[in-house]
């Protein structure tokens, strides 16, 4: 598929889970169109790029090793993200990513993510979590974060810090997410 016929099909996918999901299936079906849509997913002054995001999304939900060859150009690319409609699902992604790196459960993703990109998504995450984000961005930015406080020791005290300033003009799901944290940073 040429990225045209990849854009035009992007431009019938909306927020329905239904066309996201179907779109997800033709990605899932042809893996080599993993980077075109990580490319359009990074051309961020577009709006056809929160399209691309979705898309990923629920690619890399339904078989997250698909990222593996692209997480340097993905992790690269995660500051660039600034759409509140693109920064949840790339959020989302780097909950994936992160949630398995740290499973009990061996998996390719332990393999293939090294330092570089966790100090990426730390960066993407608490850029998220300190900007005037969406809650579930946000959300999943402390999720990250907690995990990632495994590994660089400085990030539970920010991670701290950051919620409990934030705690008190917070949104209902920030407020729980961010009790949630806190009491696992105990």
């Amino acid at each position: 598929m040429e990225i045209k016929e990849l854009y035009h099909r992007l431009d019938y996918v909306n927020h329905s889970r239904e066309k996201r999901q179907e779109m997800a299936n033709l990605v899932v079906n042809n893996p080599e169109l993993i980077k075109p849509l990580l490319d359009i997913a990074f051309d961020v002054d577009k709006t056809i790029s929160s399209r691309a995001c979705w898309v990923l999304e629920f690619t890399t939900k339904f078989e997250l090793s698909f990222i593996n060859p692209y997480l340097d150009y993905f992790t690269e690319n995660l500051g660039k993200v600034h759409l509140d409609s693109s920064v949840r699902p790339i959020a989302k992604i780097c909950e994936y990513l992160v949630l398995s790196f740290y499973s009990k459960t061996k998996n390719n993703i332990q393999e293939v993510v090294n330092e570089r990109h966790l100090e990426r998504i730390t960066t993407a995450c608490f850029d998220w979590l300190i900007s005037d984000q969406k809650v579930a961005a946000k959300a999943y930015s402390m999720t990250c974060l907690f995990l990632l406080g495994k590994t660089f020791d400085w990030v539970h005290p920010e991670l701290r810090m950051i919620i409990e300033q934030n705690y008190d003009t917070g949104s209902a799901a920030y407020k729980a997410r961010g009790r949630m944290i806190l009491k696992k940073l105990k």
